[in-house]
């Protein structure tokens, strides 16, 4: 019984703190971006490709600890 709630400790957890990195993450990379088009107006276009490069990656952790939160959960 003290596992099993341990197995659902872990996986609310999993997937609370990686939704949390993942949102302070986006905003970060966003605020920056934001920052760097308003420094340099003709480097948009460039800037845009990297930024939504770097949000894809960002956005694979929390979709990574969901899954592994959600196997803790039912496994």
């Amino acid at each position: 019984m003290e596992v099993e709630v341990g197995r659902y400790i872990a996986g609310a957890l999993l997937t609370g703190f990686g939704a949390l990195g993942a949102g302070i993450g986006i905003g970060t990379l966003t605020s920056k971006y934001i920052e760097a088009v308003a420094r340099q107006p003709e480097l948009q276009g460039q800037l845009f490709a990297q930024v939504l490069i770097a949000l894809g990656l960002t956005d694979a952790l929390p979709i990574i600890s969901l899954a592994v939160g959600l196997l803790f959960l039912f496994t």
